[in-house]
């Protein structure tokens, strides 16, 4: 298995990009279509992107500064829901909050595919983050 690590600077402050990771409205503002997300240690994390339904649960959840998620995709045998594990690391700056991302146990078939996923969405998330 493999992994993909990742960070981004978004003018904005944790407690803004952390609501952006863990609320309905937040999270659709910058992925997906549809999500359904009860952001507690246990809780449904469901996001639905571009026809793929990824589902998981929450796993660690620490206001502002973390939120860790399982991630799969519904009836998958290749990323099977809640297979893999994506963290997103908080930190403040001087301009906002470093964001770094790890995705963990991705099978190297998937690398490339999240890889380039997680750049766009990223940098979505930076302008919707700023501008909130």
């Amino acid at each position: 298995m493999a992994e993909f690590a990742t960070s981004i600077d978004i003018e904005a402050p944790p407690e803004i990009v952390f609501d952006h990771l863990v609320t309905v409205d937040g999270m659709l503002a910058w992925m997906g279509q549809r999500a359904e997300l009860d952001p507690r240690p246990g809780g449904v994390f469901a996001v639905d992107i571009d026809g793929n339904p990824i589902r998981g649960e929450f796993v660690e959840v620490d206001r502002p500064r973390s939120v860790v998620v399982t991630w799969g995709l519904e009836a998958n045998d290749v990323l099977p829901a809640g297979s893999t594990e994506v963290a997103f690391r908080l930190t403040p700056t001087a301009t906002g909050t470093r964001v770094d991302l790890t995705h963990s146990n991705l099978p190297e078939s998937q690398v490339p595919p999240h890889a380039e996923g997680w750049l766009h969405f990223l940098g979505i998330l930076a302008e919707t983050a700023a501008a909130a």
